[in-house]
Formats: structure tokens, sequence, C-alpha cells
């Protein structure tokens, strides 16, 4: 069978810098969150059941749009149009949000967005996938974290930004629970950067298309209709999961700690800034908000950290291990976490965000690289969408659990509730790295010819290829 070729790095560059937007996205709503259902009027103990409906829409989304994207031919390719779809949701969602007068309305933007960057970002795994070869998959993941880094670092800056610019100057008409206009600016301007850099990939980067396009057409005209769709679509995913890969199984131990951790974090860092580091003493206090732009400073750090490692990992990992890399950077993070318990200081406050910057580099890329060698490339949709089962998971739990053990454990609307949880995050990302010994990677150190055939002990996980470019060449060749 035919091999794809190698990419560029340009290549490599252009189909992933939509991940920028995405991230845009996310990392408005991870560092500004929990600050505007406070400001709401929300207690710390109210936060994660708020939260719910990330988890609970990926958990129906992701693995469902990869099952489609998997069926999906036209002008655009197979996941082109998802990334497109999904950016246009999502842009309108951000753009709105900030302006939510009830804490009602911005659950419900929550999950207006939290739906449609999943329609946009689950194919974007599955994209790397379907265009790389196995020894170039690992700098496609890492390219992404590279690009998420970037967009991270840029929504968590732009709070405060605007905050010393003095767009936050109190006006006679204030309301009393008014989100800030830092944050209604930065989400105007994340909901344009989400659109543009989601336009550039689809526009810049080609498909290759089913490598035998008249099976795959039978094969879409037996599925016709709107109920036979859904049913094909859920008995695919049933099928996924009953069929699902050794290593798949061994990294959703290791996913499931590593996204409790890094849920802890981010429900909770910039309310744990604001009374322990800043020392409100309530979401009124002029100190909150300093103590959520400064949160937001500090996840800023992280993702500097991100996309300047994000290119060391690859000559770490063949020098080493996947794995090796895994566990190191996972531990760098708890060590981050955990040593939040000593600092009061804003300024060494963002020390503690190096390591998770090194752990969150890693988890972007490796545990994708490593799942990527175990999957059946016609199913690698569906797989990567059932992957998120492993991050939607954990985010579930804690949105059910952190609630009651806040206060079961430390009393209700207690200030020091924040500290704790995030030190707890840093024990989940302890107990990843501990579970990455548990984890077979088929295609570490293993020749490129063996990764294609699959692995033997694992007749599900064998690799009949790596989508093959067939001779028609790719999408929009003409273009």
């Amino acid at each position: 069978m035919a091999e794809k070729p190698r990419l560029s790095f340009w290549q490599i560059w252009n189909m992933s810098f939509g991940f920028m937007g995405i991230q845009f996205g996310w990392g408005l709503q991870l560092a500004n969150m929990s600050g505007i259902y406070t400001y709401l009027g929300a207690k710390p103990e109210e936060v994660p059941i708020l939260w719910l409906a990330g988890p609970v829409t990926g958990l129906l989304v992701q693995p469902v749009i990869g099952s489609m994207s998997d069926r999906t031919w036209n002008r655009l390719g197979r996941r082109r149009p998802y990334f497109l779809t999904g950016a246009i949701l999502a842009s309108v969602a951000l753009f709105f949000m900030p302006d939510s007068g009830l804490l009602w309305m911005a659950a419900g933007l929550l999950w207006i967005l939290d739906a449609s960057i999943n329609v946009s970002m689950e194919p974007f795994r599955a994209f790397v996938a379907d265009k790389l070869n196995t020894d170039q998959r690992t700098a496609g993941f890492v390219m992404q974290s590279f690009f998420i880094g970037i967009g991270q670092t840029l929504a968590n800056v732009l709070p405060y930004v605007f905050r010393r610019a003095g767009v936050d100057a109190p006006t006679a008409n204030a309301a009393q629970h008014a989100i800030p206009t830092s944050i209604n600016y930065a989400f105007k301007i994340g909901a344009v950067a989400f659109l543009l850099c989601v336009l550039w990939t689809v526009f810049t980067s080609k498909e290759y298309p089913p490598e035998d396009m008249a099976a795959f057409e039978r094969m879409r005209r037996a599925h016709s209709g709107l109920l036979a769709t859904i049913k094909s679509l859920l008995a695919e995913v049933a099928s996924a999961i009953r069929e699902m890969p050794a290593t798949m199984k061994q990294l959703a131990v290791v996913q499931f700690f590593t996204w409790l951790g890094l849920f802890c974090m981010w429900m909770f860092f910039g309310l744990m800034t604001s009374y322990h580091v800043f020392g409100a003493s309530s979401e009124k206090d002029p100190r909150f908000t300093d103590g959520q732009a400064w949160g937001g400073n500090a996840f800023a750090v992280y993702s500097i950290v991100c996309f300047a490692v994000a290119f060391l990992l690859p000559p770490l990992a063949r020098a080493t291990s996947r794995k090796t890399v895994h566990t190191v950077a996972l531990l760098c993070g708890a060590a981050g976490l955990m040593s939040t318990y000593f600092i009061q200081d804003k300024n060494l406050l963002l020390l503690t965000m190096v390591g998770v910057g090194v752990a969150w580099a890693s988890i972007l890329s490796m545990p994708y690289a490593i799942l990527a060698g175990a999957l059946p490339p016609a199913r690698m949709g569906v797989y990567m969408g059932v992957f998120n089962f492993f991050i939607v998971t954990p985010e579930i739990v804690a949105s059910f659990a952190f609630g009651p053990a806040i206060r079961a454990l430390f009393g209700a609307d207690n200030p020091n509730a924040p500290l704790y949880v995030v030190m707890a995050g840093g024990v989940f990302l302890l107990l990843a790295a501990l579970c990455v010994s548990l984890v077979r990677d088929v295609a570490d150190r293993v020749p490129e010819r063996s990764v294609i055939r699959g692995d033997e002990h694992a007749p599900l996980t064998t690799q009949g290829s790596a989508q093959p470019v067939p001779s028609t060449g790719l999408v929009d060749e003409k273009n």
C-alpha cells in the first residue's frame, strides 16, 4: 500500500494553526468562568456544579462528532467541515458570554460554548493521525501543543492587560455583580481570534479522500436518513468502546487522574489567588478582581512554558521514551500545584506554573502520540472521540463530588477551600505519573514497519494502513 508523504514544517504548521484559536476560547473559559460565576453570585462550593455543562457536552458530542467525521466526505473534506461549523458557533457564544446578567444565562452560554468547541476540537486530533505518518505524529501533536500554548497565553493575559489600561475603572451606574469590562473585551477579541485561526487551517490544509471511495459511498448510502444515521453512529461508538485497544485502556487510567488534577486547578486557581494570595474577603472586595486578573497571568506563565518546551519533547522522547517524558512532566506539574500552600507572594506564585507548563505540553501531545500508534486508521475519529471520555468523566466527577466534599471537609463558603482543592490537584497529577508505568506504547522504539503491521498481541489494534495516499491526490488540489 502507498504511504502518506512526509509533510514539511509549514504544512504541519498550517494544519495545526486552528488549534491556537480553539485554545483561545478554552483559555478564556478556564481562567475566567469561575470568576464570572462568582461575580454573578455563586459561592465556592457552588462553582463545580456550574461547570457540569462542559463534561456532559463532551461526553455526548465528541464520540458522535468523531464517528460522523469518519463518515464524511465533501468539498471541504472529512474533518474541516466540523472545524468550521464549531468555530462559528463557539465564536458567537464567546462574544455574548460576558454580557450575561444572570447565573443561569452564563451557565447556558457555557453549554453552547463547550458543545461548539468540542465540534471543532475533536476532529483536529484525528486530523493529525489522518495526515501524518507514524514517525511524524509526535511532531504533529507537539505542534498542536505549541499553538495551544500561544492561544492560551494570549487568552490569559488579555484581561490583565485591559485592567492595567484602566478599562475597569468604576462608574456610578456599575451593577453590583457586573462582569468586569476587561473580561468582556477579552472574550470578544477571543471570539474573532477563534474564527480566524480555524479559517486559516480550513483554507490552507488539504485532506486525503477515502482510500476506496466506492466502498465509502456504499457505506454512506446504507446509513442514509436521520434515524438510520443516529442508530449507526451509536452502534459505532458502542462497538469502539467494546473493542477498545489495550493501550487505550491503560492510558484511560492516566488520563482520569491527569484531568481530575487539571480541573482542580482550572476551577479553583483563580479563586485561590484572590483569597489566599491577595487576601480578598469576598467577591465584592477590589482585591478579588485583582486576584482573578493575576490568576490569569499565572495561567499565561504555564502557557508560555508550554510552547517554549513543546519542541523539546520529540527529541527527549526519542532519546528516552514517550512514557519517560510524560512521567517526568506530570511530576513537574504535581510539584507546582502542591507548592501553592507555601506561597503568598504574587510573583512567587507565577513560578508554580512553570512545572504545570511542562506537564501541560506533555499532556497535550504524548498521550495522543502513544494512542495513535495503537488505533486502526479507519476508526481514528471515533476512537479519538471515545478517548475524550477519560477527560470529561473526571470533570463530571469533579462537578458532582467537589461541592459536597468542600462543604463536608471545609464548611460552606470557606475562603481557604480553593487552596486545598488546588493542592489536591497536585496529588492527582502525582497519581497519574505513577500510572504511566502501566501503559504499553506499541510504537515506542519499534520500527515503523512493525507499527503499521500492528500490535501482534492485540489483534484489535492492528493497522491495515496508515491512511495511504490514493492516486487521486489531495482534495482541493487545483485550488
